[in-house]
């Protein structure tokens, strides 16, 4: 059974994957300060960048970010790339976002749409998503979904397009 939810992940993953050279969109997000900024402006140009959009209220989400935080410095002794997550709460959530960002020791870049605004850029329904942005500036993968040990495939993509 546990093999068959796998396949039927790993093809829906793989489905999703194919919205190659997307432009950024220059929708505005707001930092933990509050500070507005292009969504496109938060990006290291000419560096690879995995992006998880979360909620407060999602249990897979924090945990996809959890296992990615716990390999990341790993993951970064093999591919040079940067991580940001974007949360999808409301403005009276932003407290709390920041609150727990901090209590997890949470040290790449947080960003919030608290009226969904990116979230209608990048045409998508439900967190987790995950993005993939490349070296261009443009969206080379994304998805939705997680399952436990989907990060390992985020990481291969990663690796592949940093080298």
């Amino acid at each position: 059974m546990n093999k068959l939810i796998l396949s039927i992940a790993f093809v829906f993953f793989s489905m999703l994957s194919f919205a190659q050279n997307q432009d950024l969109p220059t929708t505005m997000v707001r930092d933990l300060n509050g500070k507005q900024v292009p969504f496109n402006e938060t990006f290291e140009k000419g560096k690879v960048t995995l992006v998880s959009f979360w909620a407060t209220w999602c249990i897979p989400c924090k945990q996809e970010i959890k296992n990615i935080k716990t390999k990341l410095p790993e993951w970064q002794k093999e591919a040079d790339f940067n991580y940001m997550t974007i949360s999808i709460d409301d403005s009276r959530a932003t407290a709390m976002v920041k609150t727990y960002a901090k209590s997890q020791g949470w040290t790449f870049p947080v960003y919030i749409d608290p009226n969904s605004d990116l979230k209608r850029s990048l045409n998508f329904q439900n967190v987790p998503y995950t993005m993939i942005v490349g070296k261009d500036g443009k969206i080379v993968m994304q998805h939705t979904g997680y399952e436990e040990g989907s990060e390992n495939e985020l990481f291969a993509k990663v690796k592949e397009l940093a080298k």
